[in-house]
């Protein structure tokens, strides 16, 4: 069983017991989060699809760590007139453990 998921402004194909990088968010480690934003829900025979989102289905995880994203540079640049800055970006994410599909 497998479900399409939208957190963060993006879409994750996840199955249980898989470990996802989302985008930030709110909790602890430790701590139990329900994603309803579920798009599309596969059991194996029958695949239901949202329009835009499957009624009454959700994804139950869990926050494993609270972390940062490696660095990525951010580099402008004017030609001809000796401009140039380099900037260095770490975003905030967060690692889940899907722990549960359910279907209405």
């Amino acid at each position: 069983m497998f479900a399409v998921i939208k957190t963060g402004g993006k879409q994750y194909h996840v199955e249980k017991d898989q470990t996802l990088v989302v985008e930030k968010l709110e909790g602890n480690e430790g701590d139990t989060v329900s994603l309803d934003d579920v798009l599309m829900v596969n059991d194996g025979k029958a695949a239901k699809v949202g329009a835009p989102l499957v009624k009454g289905a959700k994804v139950e995880a869990t926050i494993v760590k609270q972390s940062r994203a490696p660095k990525i540079l951010v580099f402008k640049k004017k030609r001809r007139h000796n401009y140039r800055r380099k900037k260095g970006h770490r975003q905030h994410v967060t690692v889940l453990k899907i722990q549960d599909i359910k279907v209405a």
